[in-house]
C-alpha cells in the first residue's frame, strides 16, 4: 500500500511550512513529513531557505517525532554540505525504515553512504539513476517540467526494487491531475516500496485508499 508523506508538514497556507504545528498535524494523521534542514550558529535546524535565530530546531523536530511515532518514513532533506554528524547524532536510536536522507550533493552523499544512514538517490529528467555500489537505499523520484516518467514509460523495476517515493506534479506548481495519480495507484511494485510526497496529504489518503 502507497505510503503518504507530506510536504514540509500538513499546512493549508504557505505560511505554515515547516512549522511545528503543521508537523504535529500531519503526524496525527499517521503522515511522514518531508522537511530541509541546514546549520545555524553551529546547530542543526529546520529550514528550507538561509536560516536565521527563529528557525525551528532540530533537536525539537526529532522529539516531536518520538512524540507521534509513525509507520511512514520521513523524508529529510539535505539543504547544506556537512551536516553528516549533526544529523546523525539524532538518527543513531532510528531504525533504517523510519527515515531517508536526500538531494544533498554527490560528494556530499557518500560522507552519508560512508556512515551507512539510509539514503535515497535523485532521479529526474535531469539526474540518472547510480546506485553507488548498492548502497542507495531508495529513490526520489523527481519531475521538473512534466511526468517524464509516465511519459517515457519508466520501469521502476530499474530501480533494484527499493523503495521510490514521487514527488507529485502540484510541489512543481503543477495539477496533481487524477490521471498522474491513476498512474501511480496502478504502478506494480512490492507492499510498502512506494511513496509519495505530496502538498495535498488527506486528498491523497482519500484516493489512494478508495
Amino acid at each position: 500500500m502507497l505510503k503518504i508523506i507530506a510536504h514540509r508538514g500538513m499546512w493549508d497556507h504557505p505560511a505554515e511550512k515547516n512549522t511545528l504545528a503543521s508537523f504535529e498535524r500531519a503526524l496525527k494523521h499517521g503522515f511522514g513529513i518531508e522537511t530541509d534542514f541546514r546549520d545555524y550558529g553551529g546547530q542543526l535546524v529546520v529550514s528550507h531557505d538561509i536560516p536565521d535565530q527563529n528557525a525551528v530546531s532540530a533537536k525539537t523536530f526529532f522529539e516531536l517525532c518520538d512524540t507521534f511515532p509513525v509507520d511512514v518514513p520521513h523524508a529529510l532533506n539535505v539543504k547544506s554540505d556537512g551536516l553528516q554528524k549533526l544529523l546523525s547524532a539524532h538518527l543513531q536510536d532510528w531504525s533504517e525504515k523510519r527515515y531517508f536522507l536526500f538531494d544533498m550533493a554527490v560528494p556530499d552523499m557518500l560522507g552519508y553512504l560512508n556512515m551507512q544512514l539510509t539514503t535515497y538517490v535523485r532521479v529526474s529528467e535531469y539526474e540518472s539513476y547510480h546506485d553507488y555500489g548498492g548502497r542507495a537505499s531508495g529513490v526520489w523520484l523527481d519531475a521538473f517540467k512534466g511526468d517524464w516518467y509516465r511519459d517515457k514509460g519508466v520501469e521502476l523495476n530499474l530501480f533494484s526494487q527499493n523503495p521510490i517515493a514521487i514527488v507529485s506534479p502540484e510541489l512543481h506548481g503543477r495539477d496533481h491531475h487524477l490521471d498522474t495519480w491513476n498512474w501511480i495507484k496502478n504502478i506494480n511494485t512490492p507492499q510498502n516500496q512506494l511513496l509519495l510526497c505530496t502538498d495535498l496529504p488527506l486528498q491523497a489518503q482519500e484516493f489512494f485508499n478508495e
